[in-house]
């Protein structure tokens, strides 16, 4: 991002430079194309255009024009400098991410007489602090677009055993995607989502398990939850 930004102050400058390279040259071109009466007899362009003072005819005006165009590019410079800074410091300075996993010593999670949020515990990742291990809930910290994954993993002991379970992303207590099974034929069976959703600040996410399912040979890291923060929106 850095790299972008520097590059397009790069290119701002160049393009005020080229345009008042432009804009002199076309003064020049007009001043020794003018056929009309001059006050002093003559143009001296060699002289009007080498920034010396005092040359005839229309030197201070050409002068004041050309420290006027050097000004407004300094002022544009020094704007796209701080745009540039502020473009960063928004960016750069959040950093939003989490991953987490179901702990390997809960064999089976679930069946629940009412749905049930997934305490991921195992956390390798928590930038922001916006997830709770003990509620197995994302908090957003700012307003924004933010992309959140999770997989799930089961499996059965015996063959012909029924494997039943139904898992859904919730924001804000309202399903935004979710992933099921329910056979018989199925020793074991895995399944993820990815999605973008828009929080505003204080917006919640969690996984939860529907009611009367349920999760069994859990094995480390197959069953995830993660997310992390992709740019700020207005609140």
């Amino acid at each position: 991002m850095r790299a972008i930004v520097c590059t397009l102050f790069v290119l701002g400058l160049l393009w005020d430079s080229v345009r008042a390279e432009n804009t002199i040259s076309s003064l020049r071109a007009a001043a020794e194309a003018w056929e009309g009466e001059l006050p002093c007899g003559k143009w001296d362009c060699e002289c009007a255009f080498k920034r010396q003072r005092g040359c005839c005819c229309a030197n201070p005006e050409l002068q004041e024009a050309e420290d006027q165009i050097f000004v407004r590019i300094m002022d544009l410079s020094m704007r796209m400098s701080q745009l540039g800074e502020s473009i960063l410091e928004v960016i750069g300075g959040i950093r939003v991410a989490f991953t987490a996993s179901l702990s390997p010593r809960i064999n089976c999670f679930g069946p629940f007489t009412r749905n049930s949020p997934i305490p991921y515990d195992v956390i390798t990742l928590n930038q922001g602090s916006g997830y709770n291990p003990a509620l197995g809930l994302f908090t957003a910290p700012r307003s924004g677009l933010y992309s959140f994954s999770f997989s799930v993993y089961s499996k059965v002991d015996m063959a012909g055993e029924r494997m039943y379970y139904k898992v859904q992303l919730m924001r804000n207590g309202e399903v935004v995607a979710s992933t099921w099974e329910d056979n018989r034929e199925d020793s074991e069976d895995s399944s993820s989502q990815t999605v973008l959703l828009s929080l505003e600040q204080g917006g919640q996410v969690y996984v939860e398990l529907l009611s009367g399912r349920q999760l069994c040979g859990n094995v480390e890291g197959l069953n995830t939850f993660s997310g992390s923060f992709v740019y700020p929106t207005l609140a």
